[in-house]
Order: structure tokens, then C-alpha cells, then sequence
């Protein structure tokens, strides 16, 4: 596994980006339905292309299999290919933004349990919770901060 910053954000790395995006989301946020997957999908790749610090891994063949996007020391977005689940990439990916962007918050859809659970495994607590997301949907938020 590689894992490397991406300063270059081409149209090649977008798409492939958002196909690791759209996988992830399929797998693990069940309570979306494929319509709102699309709509959000529109929004997806100017937040990947303006996001401070875009963090990826590569498998062995160096395909594209998750990424990270951190602004100042938030965690803002990490998916990880739904075939490369359960292999310890999740941490590895947090670890590092903890090691070398000193990822201490984030947010997590409250209902995307195995990332909740993932998060407070990892040392997050929730210290807030709001009824909609950012974009004003049904769907609770939970602000996590890194308790050490």
C-alpha cells in the first residue's frame, strides 16, 4: 500500500476519485437512496478539487482504492473502496492524517454506524449533535474530537 499527498488534482484523478467515492457510499450509507447518491455526486468533485490536503492510497498495483481530504486539522472526507473494507486502510489513513496534519475533529452522518463505531474505536467522542446535514437534510450529525 501507498500512501501519498496529491497536490496535482487532474480530471483522470477526480474520476477516479469518484468512483472510490460512489462505491464507499453505496456500501455504507444505506439510508440514502440512489437519488440523493446522484445529486450529491454533483458536489463531489469541486469539494475534491478545493480541499486543502488530498491524502490517497494505492494498492500494489497502484490502483486507487481510498482517499482522504483534511482542511486545517478536520477530518472532512475518507472512503475507502468497498473491496478493500476490513483491511485496516480506515486506520492506516487516520493514523496518518493524526501523524501528519493532526486530525483531532471531524463529522459523521449519525446513521453510517460502521463509520460511527469506527471513529469512537479510533478514540473520537461525540461532543455535538445536530437534526440536519450541512445541506440542511434530514440525516443527524455528530462533531467528534480526538480525546487522547
Amino acid at each position: 500500500m501507498n500512501i501519498k499527498e496529491m497536490k496535482d488534482r487532474n480530471s483522470l484523478l477526480i474520476g477516479q476519485l469518484l468512483e472510490v467515492w460512489e462505491d464507499s457510499v453505496k456500501a455504507t450509507h444505506k439510508f440514502l437512496s440512489s437519488e440523493e447518491i446522484l445529486e450529491i455526486k454533483k458536489y463531489v468533485p469541486q469539494a475534491l478539487k478545493e480541499i486543502s490536503h488530498l491524502v490517497i492510497v494505492e494498492n500494489e498495483e497502484n490502483i486507487l482504492v481510498a482517499f482522504m481530504g483534511i482542511e486545517d486539522t478536520k477530518l472532512e472526507m475518507l472512503f475507502i473502496k468497498n473491496s478493500e473494507r476490513k483491511k485496516g486502510l480506515g486506520k492506516r489513513l487516520l493514523n496518518y492524517g493524526i501523524e501528519n496534519y493532526n486530525v483531532n475533529e471531524l463529522t459523521v452522518n449519525e446513521k453510517n454506524f460502521n463509520a460511527r463505531g469506527f471513529y469512537e474505536h479510533m478514540g473520537f467522542q461525540t461532543y455535538k449533535r445536530t437534526e440536519l446535514d450541512e445541506q440542511g437534510n434530514p440525516y443527524p450529525i455528530l462533531y467528534m474530537k480526538l480525546e487522547k
